[in-house]
């Protein structure tokens, strides 16, 4: 019987030398005599040259990917700086009252934030004449409550869009709910914006933004009635 035999395929060839890791070993004449294209023109190089040449794109890579996360750091520590002197200008605030104005302030100087509003509800009797304090209608109120992260975007013609001081150049936004603990209630709601549409958007990251509500929700709750004279809201 004539049986055909099948030639050696490239894979064959492969797998018997991943599977023979001494091959080279007992042959070791082949390594000076193999011959690869370099990967950057037609000129034929050594084995043992291909390896030193992928080793150093390696190597290139790696460089590359540690300089990113070296940049990435010192971009982080600049932030955690940034932070860290806002939540000092709040703990240096001695009037509660002063609070909302020292946090815009504060986001403008230390963050480059052009324009920042803050309403709280549920506040002390006390502060009833303070702008932070004028009246914010329910549909606000039930959408604060709604958020379970900042919302970042385009201005859609938020009613809360109307407490800053230029509203009609507020291109993006940056919506952030106000507690005064993570499990409280929501009593405030802090709104950034920007006149560069695309400085607050639907893809960016938001952990900063909650970060920063949660202290400035902090904060804020000096401002607060005691619990039993606040007004419940209905967010059904």
């Amino acid at each position: 019987m004539n049986l055909a035999v099948q030639p050696f395929t490239e894979d064959d060839i492969a797998d018997f030398l991943a599977n023979q890791p001494d091959f080279f070993e007992r042959h070791a004449e082949l390594l000076a005599s193999v011959q690869l294209f370099s990967g950057h023109g037609d000129r034929a190089i050594s084995l043992q040259e291909r390896q030193a040449s992928l080793l150093r794109e390696k190597i290139k890579a790696l460089e590359t990917r540690v300089l990113e996360m070296v940049g990435h750091g010192q971009d982080n520590l600049v932030i955690a700086g940034k932070m860290q002197s806002w939540t000092r200008r709040l703990l240096q605030t001695t009037q509660a009252r002063d609070l909302p104005s020292a946090i815009v302030e504060g986001l403008a100087s230390e963050f480059q934030i052009p324009q920042a509003a803050i309403r709280l509800w549920g506040m002390d009797a006390a502060h009833a004449g303070e702008d932070f304090a004028q009246e914010v209608g329910d549909d606000v109120q039930r959408f604060a409550a709604s958020l379970n992260a900042p919302y970042c975007g385009v201005n859609s013609g938020f009613e809360a869009v109307r407490w800053l001081p230029h509203a009609g150049q507020a291109q993006s936004l940056a919506l952030i709910a106000l507690r005064a603990s993570l499990d409280a209630p929501v009593s405030g709601l802090l709104v950034l914006a920007s006149t560069d549409a695309q400085r607050f958007h639907s893809g960016m990251g938001t952990e900063f933004l909650e970060r920063l509500g949660e202290l400035a929700g902090a904060a804020l709750s000096r401002l607060q009635a005691p619990a039993a004279s606040r007004p419940a809201v209905n967010v059904g």
